[in-house]
């Protein structure tokens, strides 16, 4: 594909990345109805950038049938409204094959899950990220990085070897660190997307990023949309104003190591009556006493 062709692409970083959920129905299914209802609320919202198969749509508890149903499903829903982003991981061939299949449905990129391994190489983290790409080179490849140790210098020698790497995920929750680690890679050469999603976009920006993660667009498409107006015209001011704005939802989700992530977001679409609050193991559905807060932070966006 042509450099030309990725400019598509990298546009479509730089804005709210969604990472929409992943409703279950009452016998623990795919709710593909509210799936689709919950992905044409977004695009309706003014989103244009859409990863499905995204930690908060439960990557990581889906099968592999149902990671490919939220692919085509997703595929299906933005047709030309946005630039999909399909998410794939595990071992190297899941991971191929997913990208694969995501090509012959007609997505734009796919993002690279960290891999999962308790012995990760930096070399090996290149490896990795190599055999995905070179597996589709037509498709921007977008790795994402929750790995402190990673050298800015490994993320160019995997570009040098794969020019359709284009940008970046990055998720590790420390702003110098980002900066140091873009400026390493090449900071002008890939799309850094803040991977830590709102609470992170402005101290990233500052930085260098130009693009983040959502999953509180799930439940407020606006919200997430003022804060990028704010960050891309540079008034710090106003983000941080949107930053407080959803600052207590956001904290609900980080606490306890993040064990709440999905579910909270979830909640707040429950208390909407969008979809079901259920999330599957090793999540868990929030305790009686904090939904109310919940849905009460979802009612005063919504408005």
């Amino acid at each position: 594909m042509s450099s030309v062709a990725f400019e598509t692409q990298r546009a479509a970083l730089a804005d709210v990345v969604a990472i929409p959920v992943t409703p279950f129905a009452e016998d623990g299914s795919v709710d593909q109805a509210a799936h689709r209802a919950l992905l044409r609320r977004l695009l309706d919202g003014g989103i244009r950038t859409l990863t499905p198969n995204g930690n908060t749509g439960e990557f990581y508890a889906l099968t592999p049938q149902e990671r490919q149903l939220v692919t085509e499903s997703t595929l299906d829903e933005a047709g030309e409204r946005a630039t999909v982003l399909v998410g794939v991981g595990h071992d190297v061939p899941t991971a191929v094959a997913s990208a694969r299949h995501a090509r012959e449905h007609g997505a734009h990129m796919v993002m690279v899950h960290q891999p999962v391994h308790p012995y990760v190489a930096q070399s090996g983290w290149v490896d990795y990220h190599r055999a995905i790409a070179e597996s589709v080179p037509e498709l921007g490849v977008v790795p994402y990085v929750r790995n402190a140790q990673l050298a800015g210098a490994r993320l160019a020698e995997l570009a040098d070897a794969c020019p359709n790497v284009i940008g970046v995920k990055y998720a590790v929750p420390d702003a110098a660190k980002f900066a140091a680690f873009a400026r390493d890679a090449g900071l002008d050469r890939f799309v850094w997307v803040a991977g830590l999603a709102e609470p992170y976009a402005p101290s990233y920006f500052s930085a260098g990023a130009t693009g983040f993660t959502s999953g509180l667009v799930n439940v407020a498409p606006a919200v997430s949309l003022n804060m990028i107006e704010a960050l891309r015209s540079g008034d710090y001011p106003a983000a941080m104003k949107v930053w407080e704005q959803i600052r207590r939802f956001e904290e609900l989700r980080a606490a306890n190591g993040s064990a709440d992530n999905v579910t909270v977001v979830k909640e707040a679409l429950a208390a909407l009556g969008l979809c079901r609050r259920d999330v599957r193991p090793p999540s868990r559905q929030l305790p009686e006493e904090e939904r109310a807060e919940v849905a009460a932070i979802a009612a005063g966006w919504s408005i």
